[in-house]
């Protein structure tokens, strides 16, 4: 039989790979459209205030003066200490599910996961105002003197504040990180799990060896929780606190990036006020890149590396 790859394309497949090409650049246009129109309505302070807006703290609407600091480091903050708190939780998820869970639970356990990633932000916000808050705020107030003397646990016990709104995010990331994980690890080939066992590996070092397989994949699902962490809104802007000032305390109220554009958009009547907020936009628009540009990156080289040859079951071999 002739390779497929040598057989004459027929008109109809070249209009038919023409098609679907179309249909990709349009994805490539979308980005590009939103790009330059986030440019285009930030001209006004980026002649303003230049890059200094990047790392200036100051955010006084009245005064004309605005930078962008505050809400970058609320964003940040919040996302990273999310990943470190959810990331663990939603690849233990991950791996109970897809390795060690019984038969009759494993079907509702992914209903649920499927469940959590389903439900509106607006109604996580509900949630942790009304229960994640006070709960924060009595351990805030029931933390000793001692821990209150480090800069991250200084301020008094309001509950609102970083560490609320980091909390609800590793809530809200662990469906989406667990769900993409537990995938990849059922994409593991068996005969990694099989080499395992037949070098007389326990089923934890078995579980590790699908886990190293997979690990490209794994950290793409990480990425894909931390990216949902970045953009979110509503459920960060009720339990955040939103005052924008940069903070090292868990217990301080910061802003967030998406939470100042939904907060202050629609009374910005000044157009330099407006193209401020456009230009934060702009500036999360070029920190989500950046974060999915680098992991893919990570991604990619970690998935170059991962050789039938690597893989823990053989080199033990």
């Amino acid at each position: 039989m002739r390779d497929a790859r040598r057989r004459p394309r027929r008109p109809g497949d070249r209009g038919f790979r023409l098609g679907t090409g179309l249909f990709g650049l349009v994805l490539v246009g979308i980005v590009a459209a939103i790009g330059v129109e986030l440019v285009r309505q930030s001209l006004p302070s980026l002649q303003r205030f230049g890059l200094a807006f990047w790392w200036t703290s100051e955010w006084d609407p009245v005064s004309g003066r605005f930078g962008a600091l505050p809400f970058i480091w609320g964003t940040l903050y919040s996302s990273v200490l999310a990943l470190v708190l959810g990331a663990p939780v939603a690849l233990g998820i991950a791996v109970f599910i897809a390795e060690l869970c019984p038969a009759a639970l494993q079907r509702p356990l992914v209903f649920l996961t499927e469940l959590l990633a389903a439900i509106p932000s607006i109604v996580y916000g509900l949630w942790g105002l009304f229960v994640l808050v006070p709960a924060i705020r009595r351990l805030e107030a029931a933390l000793p003197d001692v821990p209150r003397q480090l800069p991250i646990f200084a301020g008094p016990p309001r509950g609102v504040g970083l560490l609320a709104a980091a909390v609800l995010l590793a809530i809200m990331i662990v469906p989406f990180t667990a769900s993409v994980a537990r995938e990849v690890l059922r994409s593991v080939p068996a005969a990694e799990r099989e080499a395992a066992y037949a070098l007389g590996a326990t089923r934890l070092e078995a579980i590790g060896a699908a886990l190293f397989y997979a690990r490209a994949g794994i950290v793409g699902a990480v990425m894909l929780g931390f990216g949902r962490a970045l953009g979110e809104t509503m459920a960060v802007t009720m339990v955040i606190g939103n005052d924008p000032r940069v903070a090292a305390s868990l217990f301080a109220p910061q802003y967030s990036m998406a939470a100042v554009i939904a907060n202050e958009f629609a009374e910005a009547a000044d157009p330099l006020y407006l193209s401020a907020l456009t230009e934060i936009g702009l500036v999360l628009f070029a920190i989500t890149l950046a974060v999915n540009a680098l992991s893919r990156l990570l991604v990619w080289r970690m998935a170059r590396g991962a050789r039938p040859e690597a893989s823990p079951a053989e080199a033990a071999a």
